[in-house]
């Protein structure tokens, strides 16, 4: 049986957080895609299936609340995290935008980004192997 492992859609036009945030996620087992911008996360959305979807708020191209609503229109399940340098200046919450978390950018990213993906995203513990149970009657 083939193990799953969680794909991660990290949209951002910061190439030097994309890249610490891709990192931090790939060490901790998830295949990682990343895009420079809203209209590259789209088209990308769109080619692959993701297990959870993580966008900048603001970008040049299109804001982090207009990827999050054409990504809800085309699978309303996925998880879309919004973060934002501002998150907390703007009033993002999760009410206030649709996403699924908003967290803010800072000293304790990561940290919170790594808790709220495994709040959306169940998965097995690294190396662990899958056990198939047989009841035996």
């Amino acid at each position: 049986m083939q193990q799953h492992f969680p794909r991660i859609l990290l949209i951002d036009d910061n190439k030097y957080g994309l890249m610490a945030r891709r990192t931090v996620l790939e060490e901790q087992g998830y295949r990682v895609e990343t895009a420079t911008g809203g209209q590259e996360g789209l088209a990308k959305f769109e080619q692959q299936a993701f297990d959870l979807v993580v966008t900048d708020y603001r970008m040049p191209d299109l804001r982090g609340l207009q990827v999050l609503r054409r990504i809800r229109k085309q699978n309303e399940r996925v998880p879309v995290v919004i973060l934002s340098g501002y998150a907390e200046k703007l009033g993002l919450s999760e009410e206030s935008t649709g996403a699924s978390a908003v967290l803010s950018k800072g000293p304790k990213e990561h940290q919170d980004l790594l808790r709220v993906i495994s709040r959306f995203i169940k998965k097995k513990p690294r190396g662990a192997p899958r056990v198939k149970t047989r009841t035996v009657a």
